[in-house]
């Protein structure tokens, strides 16, 4: 992922590979009050990520009262489970109305859609783990790992514990999604938060 600003209206090299590796939804599809499979839009922030989902684990730890805990894939789809209509809208949506523009998907109004996620709510599995009374927040570390600005990282956001634990409307453990086709191997859970900033909103778990 490139790093700076673009002065120019011109679209850059660097924008035109980022276009060429992600795409939008088809305005059109605003239509269907769930974004019908294939039209959801794509944005791959670092490297994809080989996965083996018999192998994948995601780990707890940190300032929890019970030590490193791992759940396998069919772990938690063993664990109630429940649905959410979600709209998810990129924060970087319409970024090329901007001058200058970050240098990044160059989006205009597409970066838009509605899926059906079903999960486990994030509220059980921590409570689960116990967060300590002293935790503020659950940091969420994805398998995505790549450059931006020269610097290699994984890809990470986080949520409080409030947000994570809400009851009335649930983050989920996400393994599924009716707007996407099958689940690539990659995408073996993802946290979803509905409400919040997209920037902090989703990411692929690790394991």
């Amino acid at each position: 992922m490139p790093a700076g600003h673009v002065e120019t209206d011109l679209i850059t090299r660097e924008e035109l590979q980022l276009a060429a590796r992600n795409h939008g939804m088809p305005l059109e599809a605003l239509r269907y009050p769930i974004t019908p499979v294939g039209l959801h839009y794509l944005l791959v922030h670092y490297d994809i990520p080989a996965v083996d989902p018999v192998a994948w684990r995601l780990e707890i730890g940190g300032l929890v009262e019970k030590a490193m805990m791992t759940f396998s894939l069919d772990d938690i789809r063993a664990m109630p489970a429940t649905s959410l209509a979600v709209t998810m809208e990129c924060a970087g949506n319409g970024r090329t109305a901007l001058s200058p523009r970050p240098l990044s998907q160059p989006w205009i109004l597409e970066a838009v859609g509605t899926g059906e996620w079903r999960g486990v709510s994030l509220r059980r599995v921590l409570e689960q783990a116990k967060p300590r009374a002293d935790a503020r927040e659950v940091v969420f570390t994805g398998l995505d790992h790549g450059l931006e600005g020269g610097i290699e990282q994984d890809y990470q956001r986080a949520l409080s514990i409030a947000d994570a634990s809400r009851k009335e409307v649930p983050g989920l453990a996400s393994t599924s999604c009716a707007a996407e086709p099958p689940m690539r191997p990659e995408r073996c859970s993802r946290s979803t938060s509905p409400g919040r900033p997209a920037a902090t909103r989703t990411t692929r778990s690790s394991g």
